[in-house]
């Protein structure tokens, strides 16, 4: 499936879907991840990962 049919799938823009593609989102609404999910056939966590902000050494000390 390309970009461009899941966008008009899930009902959102080509524009908004790459910004969810390339990691530079700041949020999703949760109805655009239930969309994606269900065109996906998957989980949430098979889209998500947690990294924080500033690198994985962020708020550690060393």
């Amino acid at each position: 499936m390309t970009l461009t049919q899941l966008a008009e799938r899930i009902g959102i823009t080509l524009a908004n879907l790459s910004i969810l593609k390339t990691g530079k989102a700041k949020a999703i609404r949760f109805s655009t991840l239930e969309a994606i999910c269900r065109e996906l056939e998957c989980q949430p966590g098979d889209l998500l990962g947690y990294a924080p902000e500033g690198g994985e050494s962020e708020g550690r000390p060393g």
